[in-house]
C-alpha cells in the first residue's frame, strides 16, 4: 500500500459550481494509482464539495438556483456579517452540503458514474483561492 498526498489550490470566480474532476483525475494519473481510495477534504467553511451531474449545464444552474432560494441572502435574522452580507449564508450553505468526499479508484480512474463530476460549490460572492487536501491510499 502507498499513501499519496497533496494540497491543491483551486481559484473560484465567486458563487457557483466549479468542476474539479479533471484536476483530481490528472493527479491520480501523475501518481499512477490503479486501485485504491481517494479522499478529498476542503479546508473552508464557506465553500463545499459535491458530486453532481456533469453533462447538462442546466442541472448545475438548477442546483445553484435552488441553493439561492433555500438560503437567501439579506434575511433580517442573520447576525453574522463580519465579511459581508453573504457571510452567514455561505456558512449555512456549507453546513447543508459536504466538506469531504471519498471516491473509489478502479483501473486507474475515479469510480464515478457516467454523468457524475466532482465540484467545489463556492458560496461566497467574491472570488477565493480554496485549499483542497487530496489523499489517496493505493493498493498495488
Amino acid at each position: 500500500m502507498n499513501w499519496h498526498k497533496t494540497t491543491i489550490e483551486i481559484a473560484t470566480s465567486g458563487k457557483g459550481l466549479r468542476d474539479i474532476t479533471p484536476t483530481i483525475r490528472a493527479q491520480l494519473k501523475e501518481w499512477e494509482v490503479q486501485e485504491g481510495m481517494c479522499f478529498l477534504f476542503l479546508q473552508h467553511t464557506s465553500a463545499s464539495l459535491i458530486i453532481s451531474e456533469n453533462w447538462d449545464p442546466t442541472a448545475r444552474a438548477d442546483l445553484e438556483t435552488f441553493m439561492e432560494r433555500l438560503v437567501p441572502e439579506r434575511d433580517s435574522w442573520y447576525t453574522h456579517d463580519l465579511e459581508g452580507p453573504d457571510d452567514a449564508t455561505s456558512h449555512i450553505r456549507s453546513m447543508l452540503t459536504d466538506s469531504s468526499l471519498t471516491i473509489p479508484v478502479d483501473d486507474g480512474d475515479l469510480s464515478l458514474g457516467t454523468w457524475q463530476g466532482i465540484y467545489i460549490f463556492e458560496h461566497r460572492a467574491r472570488p477565493h483561492r480554496r485549499k483542497l487536501l487530496m489523499r489517496v491510499l493505493s493498493v498495488e
